[in-house]
C-alpha cells in the first residue's frame, strides 16, 4: 500500500508515525500511522479510490479543529489538505477559496474586498472545508447564508458540483454529513459593503467572543450542538459541572459549553469530561447532548 501510495505522492510529503497533536486544537492525539499531505485534486481523486477499493479506512484531515483523536493514535491513512488546496481568490462580489483555506483567512479576505456577510466566520476556528460539512455559524450568521456552490469529490475520486439547495443545509449539519464526499472548495456569494463598517463589526464580534469564550485555552470550540430549546452551555452550569475536571480536561469556567485542554489533558480525559456531562445532563433534565466533536482513532 504505501509504495503505491509513494507513486502519488512525494517521500517528502508524506509523515509516518505523526503525532496528531500537532493537528488538532485540542492540541492532543496519538500518531497517525501515515499522513499524506495533499497537495491536488488529481492526487486526492487517485487516493480515495485507491484507499475505497483496498478498503483501507482514511481520514480528510483541514484544521483539526472539531477533532479529537485518541492517544492510542489513527491506523488509517491521514489526508492532510495542503497549501494548494487551500487558496482563496476574489472576483467581484465572490470568494472562491479550497477546503483547505482557515475560514478566518476567507473571512479577512472578504473584508479586505469590501464584501459583507461573512463577518460571523472571523473568529470561527477551522477549514472552510469542515465549515461546510457542518454550516459552520455564529452570531446570527451561517454557511447556507453565503454559500453559491461546493465542489465535492465522490468515493470514487469524481468531482460534482453541488448548488446551495442541494447541499441540505440544517443546523451543524449539510448533506456531507451523510454521505461520502469530501469537499475540494466552495464559491461564496457575499454583499459589497462599506469596508470600515465590516471591519468594526469583525472586530466587535471578536471582543465578544474574546470576553465570553476561553480561548485561551486549546479546544474545539463550542463542544456540543445546542439542543433544540434548550442552550448546551445552561444545562450544563445547571447540573453543577462549571469547572467539572478529569486530569488536564476541565469544563470551562468561562463559558460551560466548552471543554477546555487546561493543561496536559489527555484524549482519554477530554472524551471522559463529554461522556460524564452528556450522563448528568441527561439524567438531571432528559436532554441528551450530541457532541460537535469528531472522535477519531483509539482510546
Amino acid at each position: 500500500m504505501y509504495d503505491y501510495i509513494r507513486t502519488i505522492v512525494p517521500e517528502e510529503r508524506l509523515l509516518f508515525h505523526e503525532p496528531m497533536s500537532r493537528h488538532t486544537t485540542f492540541r492532543v492525539g496519538g500518531e497517525a500511522e501515515c499522513m499524506a499531505v495533499v497537495e491536488t485534486k488529481e492526487e486526492l481523486s487517485q487516493l480515495v479510490s485507491y484507499l475505497g477499493r483496498i478498503e483501507q479506512e482514511y481520514f480528510v484531515l483541514g484544521n483539526g479543529s472539531n477533532l479529537l483523536v485518541g492517544d492510542k493514535g489513527y491506523r488509517g491513512i491521514i489526508l492532510k489538505l495542503g497549501s494548494r488546496l487551500s487558496a482563496v481568490g476574489v472576483e467581484k462580489n465572490h470568494i472562491a477559496a479550497g477546503a483547505g483555506a482557515l475560514l478566518s483567512r476567507v473571512a479577512y479576505a472578504a473584508r479586505d474586498a469590501g464584501l459583507s456577510g461573512l463577518e460571523f466566520a472571523a473568529g470561527i476556528p477551522g477549514s472552510i472545508g469542515g465549515a461546510i460539512v457542518m454550516n459552520a455559524g455564529a452570531y446570527g450568521g451561517e454557511m447556507k447564508q453565503v454559500v453559491q456552490m461546493v465542489r465535492v469529490m465522490d468515493k470514487e475520486g469524481e468531482i460534482l458540483t453541488l448548488d446551495n439547495d442541494t447541499m441540505e443545509f440544517g443546523y451543524r449539519t449539510s448533506i456531507i454529513r451523510n454521505r461520502p464526499f469530501i469537499v475540494l472548495g466552495v464559491v461564496l456569494k457575499l454583499m459589497p459593503g462599506d469596508q470600515g463598517e465590516i471591519s468594526a463589526k469583525m472586530e466587535d464580534l471578536m471582543k465578544q467572543r474574546k470576553g465570553k469564550q476561553p480561548l485561551e485555552y486549546p479546544s474545539a470550540g463550542s463542544t456540543f450542538k445546542r439542543p433544540e430549546g434548550y442552550y448546551a452551555g445552561k444545562l450544563i452550569m445547571d447540573a453543577g459541572l462549571r469547572g467539572y475536571r478529569i486530569g488536564g480536561a476541565q469544563v470551562s469556567e468561562k463559558h460551560c459549553g466548552f471543554v477546555i485542554n487546561a493543561g496536559g489533558a489527555s484524549a482519554a480525559d477530554i472524551r471522559e469530561v463529554i461522556e460524564e456531562v452528556q450522563e448528568r445532563v441527561l439524567d438531571r433534565f432528559h436532554v441528551r447532548l450530541e457532541p460537535e466533536v469528531i472522535f477519531l482513532g483509539d482510546f
